[in-house]
C-alpha cells in the first residue's frame, strides 16, 4: 500500500496578538519594550506594528472640524479618526485634573486616565506618520466641568463611546498589527468606563454580553458639542 503525503493548507500570517501568545521570543521582546515605560514604549509598539502597511495619503485637518477625521481612506483615516477622539479625551482629563473637583485617590485615577489617553495620542500620531499620512490637527475642546458627579458621568459616557468607536472600526482595519494596537487601546477605554461605572453605581457592561459598536458618523455627532 503506497503512502500518500497529506498536505496541510497554508496558514495565514499570524497577527501580532497571536504571535505573542505562541511565540516566546516575540512575547519577551514585547514585554521588555513594555517595561521601558510610558508613551515612548507604547508608541514604539504601534510604530513597529504598522511597519509593513502600505502607504496612503491622509487629508490635513483644520482644528475646528471633526469632518477631517473621516477624510481620506483606509487605515490612515481610521487612525486619524481615533486620534481625534484621543485628543479630546486627553484635554478633558487635563481640565478635570486642573479643576480641583477631585482629591486623594480619585484625583490620582483622573491623572492616570489622562496620562494613558495622552499615550494613546502619541501612539496614534506615530502610527499615522508611519503609514504615510499626516496626523490630524488637534481640535479645541469645551467641556462642562461643574461638579464632581457631572464630570464623572460625562467621563463614563465618553469612555463608553470611545470603546464603541474602536469596536465600530475593527472590521475595517486592513493591517492586522494595526488592528491589534487598536484593540489594545479599546480594552483600556472599556476598563476606564468600568471603573467610572463602579463609582457611579452604573452597569459595568451596559450592552450585556456583547459590546455594541458605534459607526463614525454617530460618534462624531456625539462629540461635536464638545468642540470649541
Amino acid at each position: 500500500m503506497s503512502s500518500k503525503t497529506i498536505q496541510r493548507p497554508e496558514e495565514p500570517r499570524a497577527g501580532l496578538v497571536e504571535r505573542l501568545v505562541r511565540d516566546d521570543v516575540d512575547r519577551k521582546r514585547f514585554l521588555k519594550m513594555a517595561g521601558s515605560g510610558a508613551a515612548a514604549s507604547f508608541g514604539a509598539f504601534v510604530l513597529a506594528a504598522c511597519g509593513s502597511s502600505s502607504k496612503k495619503t491622509a487629508t490635513t485637518a483644520s482644528t475646528a472640524s471633526t469632518a477631517s477625521a473621516s477624510s481620506g481612506t483606509g487605515d490612515v483615516a481610521i487612525a486619524n479618526y481615533a486620534l481625534t477622539l484621543e485628543y479630546l479625551e486627553t484635554e478633558f482629563y487635563e481640565k478635570v485634573a486642573a479643576s480641583g473637583l477631585f482629591s486623594g485617590k480619585a484625583a490620582s485615577i483622573i491623572k492616570d486616565f489622562g496620562a494613558q489617553e495622552k499615550t494613546h495620542v502619541e501612539a496614534l500620531k506615530g502610527a499615522v506618520s508611519k503609514l504615510g499620512g499626516t496626523p490630524v490637527a488637534q481640535p479645541m475642546g469645551k467641556f462642562p466641568i461643574e461638579s464632581a458627579k457631572k464630570v464623572t458621568e460625562l467621563a463614563y459616557t465618553v469612555e463608553n463611546l470611545g470603546a464603541a468607536a474602536y469596536l465600530g472600526q475593527a472590521a475595517k482595519i486592513q493591517n492586522p498589527e494595526l488592528l491589534a494596537a487598536a484593540l489594545a487601546i479599546h480594552s483600556v477605554e472599556a476598563r476606564h468606563a468600568a471603573t467610572l461605572g463602579t463609582v457611579l453605581g452604573k452597569s459595568l457592561t451596559p450592552d450585556g454580553a456583547f459590546a455594541k459598536p458605534a459607526d463614525m458618523p454617530t460618534v462624531l455627532a456625539a462629540v461635536k458639542p464638545f468642540l470649541a
